[in-house]
């Protein structure tokens, strides 16, 4: 007979015999039988197929879109059934859809970086279709350092390897908050800028800083936006979240960085919405945004940001003031006179999504312009009154995206932009300023230089070209690569109105990186993952060297000839992740890294006062990351949050800025420190209650010592062996408060009320072996607190923030002890809404 049984979902046909009686038949008797057999047989299996069919008529399916409260699609949101394996994530639209389900009562489980979890009961009859809408409420408003991993949404945040840190910078913007204030609350971080808006800065992770560590605008390197497109004039309402990672740097984003990186999500998949807004605040400051976007049912797609800066920087200052007669120094308080600074950006993509073709093709063109009065050099001893520098930014851009290209699971994004902007450094003036704004002419003083420093008007153009390829196929489920190629050029030519046969400027100034990476990422299961990357770093240099004959007669004019050379270096590195329970995590991390010199650090950068220094080597790293991470919630109203991170970086041939003396004026030089060591930790503490009440504390110390004991072609042990690195903060954190009231005077309104508080404590400008105790230059211990109030009304379209910044007017310095400005008020209007908020 035919056994016929289900196991598993499979149907299993079998034939057993239960006696021997067809055996004693005849051979007619036989054939009878097997006619019977094959007629039995043959309704079996019709039957059988009938009631799969039957069954699969029987399953459900379920479809949807999910979106914010101000009504956006919201991508990359996790959807599961509670109990259940089967999950899927909603995609660029919001839609999500699960098929071939069994009938019957579920409940769904909705989770997403930014967003409060949500569950859902759904009933399913056999053969219904149902269709469903989850609007999902945001996290209050608050300023939080949140544990994420990767480049993903919050349904593998936990799953992740990679020690990264991320804000949700959605719900900063009712803030004035430029991208280096909102990093500058992370552990691990610190940015030091030279003044008020628009100056120049340096940012600091975990012992690594400038461009030790890395920054991306959507995992595409910034490498080449110039002036006018940076951290410190790209306003916060710009960006979705922003992405810290410390340590370990995942392959997709593709670079060459020695410990870390910044990548800033903008988050371009939303459809219909309309964001614009306006500050006001001390010292003339004027800050605007516009953000807009347009999506068609055709996919059709229309994308514009655009924003602008404005400040006369005029705050005060303690310097010591020059009496230009008779030369004597006077210590004084005195307001900033000659430090404006302005810029206006404008980002346009037009294409289309969704189509078969590509889920993303957008065109772009990114036009910008920024104006910058320099008041001082690399030292407040350095006072100017004319000197000033102007750049801007022109630059085409492709962006394209196919996910399922071919086969199913392979991914395809592609990026590609030119910048043809240009830079230049304006110094005429022949004159002499002091910090009351006097001014003495120089003419009369034969050993003077031209022009308040040097005479100039170079301008130039870096002519950068960037392509970044991002190939990933995940296969047997549990399996994933990664494959990246970033390619990065570079090609200098300038010249100067006031020296056009200068033959310096004609030299060539040439560098071409290509950074290819490939890693293998293993999800074994919910608890633990694995991944492994290999990288290749390849640069091509071209420059000029200098050469006067030994013997040549006084003033005979160099020759240049033509220097070029080349680099390859191959990096490694490891990352895993394990959940020793539900609340408690464990990562641990390592790479063998290396980063390739920036051009402004070979060709050096006028407009900074930094100096040229082609005989720079690349610099390595060998880094070590433990973190644990514990998440504890007594009962539903109570979170507590515990991260700490360990850091272990061994660093040859490392790059660091030098103070030099240049015709006696302090300029900047990127040397090679042979041997550094860092170590470090890193924790944060938050604590929050009833989504109203969060209040969380940072602080970060690391210890990064020079590791040289020989000076080049030195014997005798380095004066500066063992000592800890200059001029870099040490010791230094963050605690935060906010709560929040909602429903005052509506349901829909909400008032958050936050403080914050800035701690750096005092560190070295110079070795500090060197110079005797009382006569050492120091950045002494700062406190800066800050205070916020943000009101909005009816589900955020409307709203009003209010701030005061460095509250009790406290003396903040930094970069060779630059002051920066003291109390300041600002006052931002916004209004907000998308294409289906009524």
């Amino acid at each position: 007979m035919w056994n016929i049984q289900k196991m598993q979902g499979i149907i299993i046909i079998e034939r057993t015999i239960e006696n021997s009686v067809f055996y004693n038949h005849t051979v007619r008797g036989k054939n009878c039988a097997k006619k019977i057999n094959s007629i039995i047989l043959f309704f079996t299996l019709s039957m059988l197929f009938t009631a799969q069919y039957a069954v699969a008529q029987n399953k459900t399916s379920i479809t949807g879109k999910i979106t914010g409260i101000s009504g956006e699609a919201v991508s990359g949101i996790n959807i599961r059934i509670k109990g259940n394996e089967v999950r899927t994530l909603s995609k660029e639209d919001g839609t999500f859809e699960l098929n071939n389900l069994k009938p019957g009562n579920y409940e769904f489980l909705f989770n997403g970086l930014g967003y409060k979890p949500h569950s859902q009961k759904i009933s399913l009859s056999a053969g219904q279709s149902i269709k469903v809408e989850v609007k999902l409420t945001e996290i209050s408003t608050v300023l939080e350092s949140v544990t994420v991993a990767g480049k993903t949404q919050a349904a593998e945040v936990r799953q992740q390897a990679y020690n990264v840190a991320a804000i949700d910078a959605r719900k900063l913007h009712n803030t004035t908050y430029d991208l280096n204030q909102a990093l500058n609350k992370v552990s691990g971080v610190r940015i030091r800028e030279s003044g008020g808006l628009g100056s120049a800065f340096n940012f600091s992770l975990n012992g690594f800083t400038g461009n030790q560590v890395k920054f991306f605008l959507d995992g595409i390197p910034m490498d080449n936006f110039g002036t006018s497109l940076q951290m410190n004039n790209i306003p916060i309402n710009m960006a979705d979240r922003i992405e810290v990672y410390k340590g370990v740097v995942p392959v997709w984003l593709g670079a060459d960085a020695l410990g870390g990186a910044i990548n800033i999500v903008t988050n371009p998949n939303k459809r219909d919405y309309l964001d614009v807004s306006y500050s006001y605040g001390s010292f003339n400051t004027h800050k605007s945004t516009v953000n807009a976007g347009y999506t068609a049912k055709s996919g059709f797609t229309v994308q514009v940001n655009a924003f602008q800066n404005y400040s006369d920087n005029n705050y005060k200052v303690d310097v010591d003031v020059a009496n230009l007669t008779t030369g004597v120094y006077t210590p004084m308080r005195v307001s900033r006179f000659h430090d404006t600074y302005r810029n206006e950006t404008v980002i346009a993509n037009i294409g289309v999504m969704g189509k078969r073709y590509a889920d993303k093709l957008l065109l772009g063109i990114t036009l910008g312009q920024n104006k910058a009065d320099i008041q001082t050099g690399n030292r407040m001893f350095d006072v100017y009154g004319a000197r000033k520098r102007n750049g801007n930014i022109i630059m085409p851009s492709l962006k394209y995206l196919k996910n399922n290209l071919f086969i199913k699971d392979l991914n395809l994004s592609l990026n590609a932009n030119y910048n043809v902007g240009h830079e230049q450094l304006v110094d005429t003036v022949f004159k002499q300023y002091n910090w009351l704004g006097e001014s003495r002419d120089k003419s009369t003083d034969p050993d003077a230089v031209g022009g308040e420093l040097r005479r100039t008007l170079y301008k130039y153009k870096n002519n950068n070209a960037n392509v970044t390829a991002n190939l990933g196929y995940k296969f047997l489920g549990k399996h994933s690569l990664a494959l990246n190629n970033t390619f990065l050029g570079f090609n200098r030519k300038g010249k100067d109105e006031l020296d056009p046969d200068n033959k310096l400027n004609m030299q060539p100034r040439e560098n071409f990186k290509n950074i290819l990476g490939l890693g293998y990422r293993y999800d074994m299961n919910e608890r633990f993952n694995a991944s492994v990357f290999l990288k290749n770093y390849n640069q091509s240099t071209t420059a000029f060297q200098t050469y006067t004959p030994p013997n040549a007669p006084w003033g005979t004019l160099p020759t240049y000839t033509e220097q070029q050379k080349s680099v390859n270096k191959t990096g490694y590195g490891a990352a895993a992740s394990y959940f020793l329970n539900t609340g408690l995590q464990a990562k641990a991390s390592y790479e063998k890294t290396y980063r390739l010199p920036e051009n402004d650090e070979l060709f050096g950068n006028p407009t900074i006062d930094r100096i040229e220094n082609f005989s720079l080597r690349p610099e390595s790293s060998e880094n070590a990351n433990l973190g644990l991470a514990y998440q504890f919630i007594a009962v539903k109203a109570h979170k507590l949050h515990i991260e700490s991170n360990f850091i272990y970086r061994n660093s040859k041939d490392f790059i660091r800025p030098n103070l030099t003396s240049v015709g006696g004026v302090a300029m900047i030089q990127m040397l090679n420190q042979q041997d550094v060591r860092t170590t470090g930790i890193d924790g944060e503490i938050r604590y929050t209650f009833k989504d109203a009440l969060v209040v969380g504390v940072n602080m970060t110390w690391q210890n990064i010592i020079n590791q040289t004991k020989y000076e080049a072609n030195e014997t005798q042990v380095s004066q500066i062996y063992k000592d800890r690195i200059p001029n870099m903060p040490y010791l230094y954190g963050n605690a935060n408060a906010q709560y929040s009231i909602k429903g005052l005077g509506s349901a829909t309104n909400v008032l958050n009320i936050g403080y914050n508080l800035t701690y750096v404590h005092e560190y070295y400008l110079n070795w500090p072996s060197q110079g005797s105790t009382g006569s050492k230059l120091n950045i002494p211990e700062q406190f800066q607190h800050d205070v916020n109030a943000v009101f909005s009304i009816k589900d955020g379209r409307y709203n009003i923030g209010l701030e005061c910044r460095n509250l009790l007017d406290a003396k903040i310095y930094d970069n060779f002890s630059l002051q920066k400005p003291g109390r300041s008020f600002n006052v931002k209007l916004r209004y907000f809404i998308a294409g289906n908020q009524k």
